[in-house]
């Protein structure tokens, strides 16, 4: 493979509209992938975001720009971070692969040797492995949500013990959107002996120099910038997903988007939750830089445990929740296929694993060329999934990278 050049002093000052600028480094031969982050903002609406990319270690691609704040019109600077939403099951599922990798637990183990309130309610016989991949049988919860439950880890993981079964363990597969918080994170809890955000950080964050909180700490110091909901114009409303939530509330698509206790995600008080399933907070870099550290040699995550995340676990051809086919191995996304028109699904290669966030960012490692990629944004795009934003940077990259 031809080596990428890295000049000495690599750096990067484009304008954009509204005297916001594009800023960072990037190499010189992938100049096309910063053309096209670019075009996002003058393109596809883009309001504010981060792209970081690194090869085989060394970082090629780390830069920023636009706006973190449209009320203030604060600009997003190198080491503003925002809510990357499910970006954090990835964060969630490394941890678990922490302890199986330590020894402490198996991916086949019961959960209910773990954790014998969980077998209630015909949960009994879900494994480690099916609740990494959503297939354990509680993808969200029946019963109203109480207002900001969400905030009360307590009563989230009674919630999980008593709710019935949606189907027979590992029979079926349905995104845990929220749920993934108290079913992996309360293992992880369990396990560790300590919470998953704290794990996170001890075991992952601090020894790698890694921005990524899962449950920000009282008095952490840090640019966040402000998210941009989704324009209720843009939504395909006949999207599977979308159709299914809205015409039946009580379907799992409907309990996932509407039963939320009244969640507002984009809050202090939400940020500093451990809700492991969408309030991470980081940016591209820290995106990056994580799936960088799971997969460099003598780095987070062992040879076998990489390739077995190369292979796809569990494909199903219909997920109860996002009414779409979809692909998870060992609690990572594999190559997704869109649906209709519009792209909302995630184009990787085979071997790559890694994790969108609801309306567009991305992190996802690639073993077989030892590359990271993290992009964030602050502007919501319409989809559950990816959008054209996140896409088009992966498109052009793997366009630009040498064979």
């Amino acid at each position: 493979m031809k080596v990428i050049a890295m000049p000495a002093q690599p750096s990067v000052r484009r304008a954009l509209s509204k005297g916001s600028r594009v800023e960072g480094f990037c190499a010189p031969d992938l100049l096309p992938v910063l053309d096209a982050f670019e075009a996002n903002f003058h393109e596809r609406g883009e309001v504010g975001a981060s792209l970081c990319v690194t090869l085989r270690g060394e970082t090629l691609i780390d830069v920023w720009g636009g706006i973190a704040d449209q009320a203030s019109g604060a600009p997003w600077q190198r080491d503003t971070v925002c809510v990357v939403f499910s970006c954090t099951k990835g964060a969630a599922a490394l941890c678990l692969h922490l302890l199986v990798q330590d020894g402490a637990i198996s991916c086949d183990d019961l959960v209910e040797t773990i954790w014998p309130g969980f077998a209630q309610g015909g949960k009994a016989g879900t494994t480690i492995a099916m609740m990494l991949d959503h297939r354990s049988p509680v993808p969200h919860f029946r019963e109203a949500i109480k207002p900001d439950g969400f905030l009360d880890w307590a009563y989230m993981v009674e919630r999980v013990e008593q709710e019935e079964a949606f189907w027979k363990p590992g029979s079926k597969q349905g995104y845990h959107g929220f749920s993934y918080a108290w079913t992996v994170g309360q293992v992880v809890r369990l396990v560790a002996g300590k919470p998953l955000g704290q794990f996170f950080h001890e075991r992952v964050t601090r020894p790698h120099d890694i921005a990524f909180f899962v449950g920000l700490p009282d008095g952490t110091d840090c640019d966040l910038a402000r998210l941009i909901p989704a324009e209720r114009g843009a939504i395909d409303f006949d999207n599977p997903f979308y159709k299914t939530a809205t015409t039946d509330r009580t379907s799992p698509a409907g309990l996932f988007l509407f039963n939320l206790g009244g969640a507002k995600l984009d809050t202090p008080d939400y940020h500093r939750a451990e809700i492991a399933s969408a309030i991470g907070i980081t940016n591209a870099r820290g995106l990056a830089n994580l799936y960088r550290a799971m997969i460099m040699p003598g780095g987070l995550l062992t040879a076998d445990t990489v390739d077995q995340l190369k292979r796809p676990a569990s494909h199903c051809a219909w997920d109860e929740v996002l009414c779409r086919p979809s692909s998870f191995s060992g609690g990572f996304m594999k190559a997704m296929p869109s649906l209709g028109n519009r792209y909302d699904g995630l184009a990787i290669p085979d071997p790559a694993f890694g994790h969108v966030g609801m309306g567009g960012s991305l992190g996802f490692a690639d073993p077989q060329r030892e590359l990271s990629f993290g992009y964030a944004m602050n502007r919501l795009g319409p989809t559950v999934l990816l959008n054209e934003r996140a896409q088009s940077l992966v498109d052009k990259l793997y366009q630009t990278l040498p064979a």
